[in-house]
């Protein structure tokens, strides 16, 4: 089993730490193989209730957090749930912290059989959660040519998108394609290599969110999860590209206006008070001895909210347009 670093640990334990305590109950939306839990434990979280989608990493916590035994509970659910998750866990359905790491392990990177990496042969899988139906098989072999475009362009940013769409397409008329290495090879004859970073990179980072529906959802996750704080609880978020960064950007922005009445109202009924008071104007980013210790890193950014009023459901209006992406995809 590979050894995974979670990413800003003692940032995350530090803004975190103020909620912890005898009593408290944490939620880890994406526990992975538990080391940001493990930390929140240590650092005095009371419950911590360990989610993932991925059942071989919720096995993995499970092995890393044994000797804090009933004190965490195991939860096999997506992140998403996270309403249900607090109803059916959590003392009233509130917590007083929910960290949630949008990031892909490296133990899920390593796995050859899971299908994320280029670097080994293996399936072309990329699921989080193997009982999904979508493969990136699937979306490789049975997509159009426009509708794979649009996957490389908007998730990936790929500035040669319709190149490497159409050479897919070629490619699989001579038979299915059916492994990392495969496509890798596919795209690195269409795609300039550049610097250090791979020519496939972007390629697979696109064809990972669409298989797991990364952005599916997210700000309306953002927002339950908010939902589930008390009073003075807190939300973290770990990104690692600007399409998640932007959305977590934009719904912590708006839960922290000091007014959230629309504005054909003309009048304000909201009493001027903010829901949240964002504790991260700027994210947080890996420092420079992190980065060397874990390269994976470079890309993380950390923004965290803390609760002030309880939401109202008038408030959970939300929704994201289709950004671009500036900066490339990491590992959480």
């Amino acid at each position: 089993m590979f050894l995974h670093q979670p990413v800003l640990r003692e940032k995350v334990v530090d803004y975190l730490r103020p909620v912890l305590g005898e009593g408290s109950v944490v939620i880890d939306a994406t526990v992975g193989s538990g080391g940001h839990a493990e930390a929140l434990l240590r650092a005095g979280a009371g419950r911590l209730i360990a989610v993932d989608r991925d059942p071989e990493a919720l096995q993995r916590a499970r092995q890393r957090l044994a000797e804090w035994g009933d004190r965490v509970t195991y939860v096999h659910e997506d992140f998403r749930h996270i309403l249900k998750i607090a109803l059916s866990h959590a003392p009233l359905g509130l917590v007083d912290a929910v960290l949630v790491d949008l990031g892909i392990s490296m133990d899920q990177l390593k796995d050859p059989s899971r299908g994320f990496s280029f670097e080994q042969e293996g399936p072309l899988d990329m699921r989080m959660n193997p009982w999904d139906a979508e493969t990136a098989e699937r979306i490789v072999n049975q997509r159009s040519f426009e509708e794979l475009v649009r996957i490389f362009r908007e998730y990936g940013e790929e500035p040669r998108a319709e190149a490497v769409a159409r050479a897919i397409v070629e490619a699989r008329k001579r038979g299915p394609i059916t492994t990392t290495t495969q496509l890798a090879e596919i795209v690195r004859n269409v795609v300039r290599r550049r610097g250090r970073t791979d020519p496939a990179t972007r390629v697979f980072m696109a064809l990972r969110i669409a298989v797991n529906r990364e952005l599916e959802g997210l700000d309306v996750f953002l927002v339950d999860a908010f939902h589930v704080l008390r009073v003075g609880g807190r939300l973290a978020v770990l990104a690692y590209h600007s399409l998640e960064d932007r959305v977590v950007k934009r719904i912590f922005h708006r839960l922290a206006l000091p007014c959230r009445c629309e504005p054909q109202v003309g009048v304000c009924v909201c009493e001027g008070q903010p829901l949240g008071r964002v504790l991260t104007p700027k994210p947080e980013r890996p420092d420079r001895a992190e980065v060397r210790q874990n390269p994976a890193s470079r890309s993380a950014r950390l923004r965290v909210i803390e609760k002030l009023a309880p939401v109202r459901f008038r408030d959970l209006v939300y929704r994201e347009p289709k950004p671009r992406v500036s900066w490339p995809g990491g590992v959480g």
